[in-house]
């Protein structure tokens, strides 16, 4: 047997992403609009593309406006699949 066969093969990096609380009114979750600025294949335009990511917020210390740095993890529940790293603004 090689020994390369033995061998686990190591596991990708988890995404990470930032975003704005754009909801908090959910027990423990809390929901991240993720902006990107993606280039137009046709047109060369820059265009700007929102996700709305679920997000575990264990201690309900989130509120709407602040801004964080998310990453990805296990399914927590139907549509939960992002973690908090860190808060890097709280909201005004």
């Amino acid at each position: 047997m090689s020994d390369t066969a033995s061998t686990t093969p190591e596991r990708s990096a988890r995404k990470v992403r930032e975003g704005i609380v754009t909801s908090d009114k959910m027990d423990r979750t809390a929901v991240v609009t993720v902006t990107e600025r993606v280039r137009h294949i046709r047109y060369n335009k820059t265009v700007q593309r929102a996700k709305k990511l679920y997000v575990h917020d264990e201690e309900n210390d989130l509120h709407i406006g602040d801004r964080v740095r998310i990453a990805e993890t296990r399914p927590l529940s139907k549509t939960k699949r992002w973690r908090i790293v860190e808060v890097l603004e709280r909201a005004r």
